[in-house]
Formats: structure tokens, sequence, C-alpha cells
């Protein structure tokens, strides 16, 4: 059973965008209306504005919420989404005025979220976000709430109902960190099993939509779901990629980011957002084409940061260079700037070129040479076979086999320590 039922439906919505104190402000109006269908409202009405500060009352001044009201009736509309966060006082007067459910940015994103999550540790820590959203918005002009409960069958310990809500939300938030905290060490397990095979992981971070799971599934073939709306993606995915070089990596495909992520979020989703922290290079896809694509990358290296990632190598990978007319090419970083790769992941563009980057990247990682083992070492041979790291063999007069190598250097270290053995021996 969902703990937030939502109408089959979908709900007629009016949009609020208020823009604070300097024209400079980001009004993304097309970004707003795209989170509100991928909440899947239908947008009837938008109503934008400026203010100095925001109202204590109702955050917009008296005579836009009397707009917004006129609006809404006009419309018949049966929700208000605000595009900034709202505090509990300022979300119950707006509904006691409106005569209809408001919700902020904060709410609208957990609704997504909550609609997009597809594993159990993905809806645990949707519900966990949500639950401390609304254990802060418990009375939301229900006053009935705040009475004891009386009446036959409802007498209870002399707490109120709203005392029992919240007494309810928070027993009910630590199962959910207890739950957590084991798919996390679960995860860390996964982490350090990867670290002991010496096989490099690189996560793509980038806005939401920017295409990274289109690349993601060109990379790997791993058929992840894809679609052109807002957080598409919200479970990690993980998968092995072969590199031109015959060295492996770890590729991670992780939730998008955008401008002003709720921090509960940031918080819930830690534990996922770890593949990030814990990557070797951060493959930050950005979309070529989009206008705002500066504001996006600063943004999403705001987030990258908050999750304390910030010292990851990073590659910009510039994606959808089709929709720009742009052709595939490799921009070398400097000291202040990040190396670039432009390609279109939707039309196998480029990829070739970013494969080849990767494998000369962690080259630095790899031995490269010729190896001669004596006949006892089969053991050793052959899990160099299995790792496909022999690329041609011969026999030696001695009867050695003498093995033309490419390998990761710690795990052809790792090896070595197996069997007793170092580079002088062989």
């Amino acid at each position: 059973m969902e703990l937030f039922e939502r109408p089959g439906g979908g709900e007629n919505a009016v949009l609020v965008q208020i823009s604070f104190n300097t024209a400079k402000s980001v009004k993304d109006e097309k970004e707003f209306i795209e989170l509100a269908d991928s909440a899947g409202a239908r947008v009837v009405g938008f109503i934008s504005g400026s203010r100095q500060r925001p109202d204590p009352r109702y955050f917009v001044g008296t005579g836009k919420a009397e707009e917004i009201r006129q609006l809404r009736e006009l419309r018949d509309a049966n929700l208000v989404i605000f595009d900034h966060s709202l505090s509990p006082a300022q979300e119950r007067n707006l509904e006691k005025l409106l005569q209809c459910r408001v919700i902020d940015r904060t709410g609208l994103i957990l609704d997504i979220f909550a609609q997009r999550a597809r594993s159990h540790e993905g809806k645990l820590q949707v519900e966990l976000a949500q639950l401390k959203h609304l254990s802060t918005r418990l009375v939301r002009g229900w006053t009935h709430l705040e009475r004891q409960k009386g009446g036959i069958g409802m007498r209870g310990p002399g707490e109120t109902q709203l005392e029992t809500d919240r007494r309810l939300i928070a027993e009910r938030i630590k199962q959910i960190d207890k739950r957590l905290e084991k798919v996390q060490n679960q995860r860390e397990q996964g982490r350090q099993s990867r670290k002991k095979a010496e096989i490099p992981t690189v996560s793509l971070v980038g806005y939401t939509n920017a295409g990274k799971s289109t690349l993601f599934n060109a990379l790997t073939q791993a058929g992840v779901y894809v679609a052109d709306q807002l957080f598409a993606t919200l479970d990690p995915t993980l998968r092995q990629v072969q590199l031109p070089n015959q060295q492996e990596i770890i590729l991670a495909d992780t939730v998008g980011f955008i401008r002003h992520l709720p921090h509960d979020l940031v918080a819930a989703f830690r534990s996922t957002l770890q593949e990030t922290i814990d990557a070797d290079l951060l493959l930050h896809v950005i979309d070529s084409h989009d206008e705002q694509l500066t504001l996006f990358r600063e943004q999403v290296n705001n987030v990258i940061a908050e999750i304390g990632a910030e010292k990851v190598p990073q590659i910009e990978v510039m994606n959808k260079i089709d929709l720009g007319g742009l052709t595939p090419h490799i921009e070398e970083g400097t000291g202040t700037t990040p190396t670039r790769i432009y390609v279109s992941a939707q039309n196998n563009l480029g990829l070739d070129a970013l494969l080849e980057y990767l494998g000369d990247y962690f080259a630095g990682h790899m031995f490269r040479g010729t190896l001669t083992l004596k006949p006892q070492h089969a053991r050793f041979r052959a899990k160099l076979y299995a790792d496909k790291a022999i690329q041609q063999e011969s026999i030696t007069d001695e009867g050695n086999f003498s093995l033309n190598v490419i390998i990761d250097q710690r795990r052809l270290e790792q090896y070595l320590r197996e069997e007793n053995l170092s580079l002088d021996d062989l």
C-alpha cells in the first residue's frame, strides 16, 4: 500500500513562479512546466511576478494571491504549485484562501520521485524524504487533528491525533533509516569488491534530461528506461564496459540533478549518490544544444560539491551535437577547464572516440609487455586468459610460454602476489 495516494486521472494545476529582487533571477518557465508535466499535472494556468522578498503570510502579496484564486476558479483547477519552497504556515494560509491543495517545488519533485522509484531502495529513500517533508506540515489546515481523540473506540492514552501522527511518522523514519543502513552496507560491500578487483568506476552525472541514460545504453546496451522527461532515471544502474585497450570499467548511471534540489532528497539519496562520490572519474553529460547549458553546468557542479564529490576528476561529455549541427571532436582541458568530448548518444556519433579516450585515460593503470611463464605457472596463465589479457602467445625453445600481455597494473600485481612471484622472475 502506498503512503501517498494520487488521483488516477491527473489534476488541473495553476503554476506560480516569482522572481525576487533582481532581473537576473532565473525564471525557467519551461523547466517548471516540464516538472509539472512529469508529475502528471495538466497545466491550465501560469502566473508570474516579481517581489523584493517573500510575504510571510502568502509568500506572494495579497493582490497576487487574489489573482491566483480568481484564475484557479476560472480554470477549475484543483491544485496550485509554487516553484519555490513554502513554509508550512504559508502552505496552510494559501490552501485556506484558494480552497484547494497547494504544494511547493520540494513537494512537486518528491511526487515525481515517488512515481519514478522502482527498486526497494529507491522507494525507501523517497518515502523517507516524503515523511521528513510531511512531518512539518501535519496540521495542513485540518484543525480536527489538533483536538483530543474521543468517542467510542477513539479514546487514546491522552495524546492528540496530531501527536499520534507525529509519533508514528518518527517511528517509520527510524524503521526506514535502519533498512537503508542495511542496503547501504550491501552497496558498500559491492564497492569494496570492485576495488579489490581493481576495476575503475566511471559515474555519469548531469542535469536531468541531458541524455545520460541514452549515453549509458549506447555504451553498454543495457536497455535502461529512457524518456524525454525529467527524472526518467531514479535508481542507479551499473554495467561493465570493455574499452578498446582490453581494459574494463564499471559505468554507473545515476539520478539527474536539478536546480534547487531539495536537501531532504540529497540526504535521502546519499547512499545512491555514493557511486558518484567513490568514482574514479565523472562523465558530466551536458546537453550541448541547451541555451542554459552554462547555468546547468554550474548547478550540477554545486550538487557534486554538496555531496562531497568535487575532487573526483571530471570530463564533460557534450551530448546532442546533432541538434546543433556540431561534429564529433575532443577539446583537451586546461588547468581551469575539463576536457570536453562532443558526441551524440542518440545517433552514435563520437562514442568510439569517447571509449578510446577513456582507454587512454586509464592506460596509466595498465601493464603492457611480455611475460615468460614456466609450465608450472599454468594457473597464473589461466587467470590471464580469463581476463582476456593475453594478446599473443608463443612457445620458447626452453618450452616456456611467451605472452604478450595488456592488463591492469594493480590486478597483475595481485596475481603475482597470489603466485609468490615478481616481475623480475618473469
